[in-house]
């Protein structure tokens, strides 16, 4: 359905640097990362990745391939005032030929990031460090698009059943919906950056038909009440109380540096606010200035995670 969308929707999948990326697990978590899109103007899917070392973004888009993309960063794009879109869509995985993706991955991440050209290692490099060059690559093929082309308007919506939407009823049958759990609060200390490094972060939830959505919203961390105070969330977001994830990122234009984290939790309403009772902090790869800081701050990741690639590189070429 893209060849049907306007040219500057179209422009956002192609030039934006980064989309979030909403799996849902097997509990009815769903789970956003900031991810790379790699798609060309009238292509049928948005292509992401995962390294080999960290598929649970593949694993779980296998196990349950409704998932979202939400475009809603355009650092480095080079877009003025680009509209915000949601993707939801069914995912495809693709791990069939590991060393094409591999090839495949460098030659796209150097079209799509040209300052990054001169800063890929070498080839022998790259086969040290196969955990994160192999990759696993995630096919995205949109069946509903949302379009806000300002903060406080209604989305446009594209959508193959379109007439369901406009009518406020789906034929689908609703899917399985995790309600909040409850349990222990967890406050990390790296809660206390949101509503202060990262004024917005993307919120995303499970909508009863089962696909995951994603949208940004104001934030601001409250340590007392050990809560975090969702604000401003976009027209037309199907808020309900239930399990959630709130993802925290940023990046420079060349993407030379980028910084992110996610916590997960409850999403509940409060005193006529919504609030995000948190459980899990859970970091990602980060990529500090110097290099120095990115060994340090990825040393113990990249153990596990080339543990996890020789692992899942023995489970997937015998199967």
């Amino acid at each position: 359905m893209t060849a049907s969308l306007p040219v500057d929707v179209q422009s956002v999948f192609d030039r934006f640097i980064t989309t979030e990326l909403t799996t849902v697990d097997r509990t009815g978590q769903p789970i956003t990362w900031p991810v790379t899109p790699y798609y060309r103007p009238g292509d049928s899917c948005i292509d992401v990745t995962t390294g080999l070392g960290y598929p649970k973004k593949a694993d779980d888009a296998q196990a349950n391939p409704l998932v979202s993309l939400l475009f809603s960063d355009p650092t480095g794009s080079g877009i003025e005032r680009p509209p915000t879109v949601l993707v939801q869509g069914s995912a495809e995985i693709d791990d069939h030929d590991l060393e094409a993706n591999r090839g495949r991955y460098a030659r796209e991440a150097a079209n799509k990031l040209p300052s990054m050209k001169g800063r890929q290692p070498p080839e022998a490099i790259q086969r040290l460090f196969s955990w994160y060059f192999t990759r696993i690559y995630i096919h995205v093929r949109p069946e509903r698009v949302y379009v806000w082309r300002s903060a406080d308007s209604e989305p446009e919506l594209y959508d193959t059943h379109m007439e369901e939407v406009r009518s406020g009823h789906s034929e689908e049958p609703d899917r399985f919906h995790a309600d909040p759990e409850g349990g222990a609060i967890n406050w990390h200390p790296r809660l206390n950056e949101l509503g202060t490094i990262y004024p917005t972060a993307v919120l995303s939830i499970v909508c009863p038909d089962g696909f995951p959505f994603a949208m940004r919203v104001a934030v601001h961390a409250h340590a007392a009440d050990r809560q975090i105070r969702i604000e401003n969330p976009p027209a037309g977001a199907p808020i309900q109380p239930g399990l959630a994830c709130l993802t925290a990122h940023a990046h420079d234009p060349s993407f030379g540096a980028m910084q992110n984290f996610q916590v997960r939790g409850d999403l509940v309403l409060r005193d006529g606010c919504w609030v995000l009772v948190p459980h899990k902090l859970v970091g990602g790869i980060e990529a500090p200035a110097s290099k120095l800081a990115f060994v340090r701050a990825n040393a113990g990741k990249a153990i596990r995670f080339r543990r996890t690639a020789k692992r899942e590189l023995q489970r997937r070429t015998s199967s």
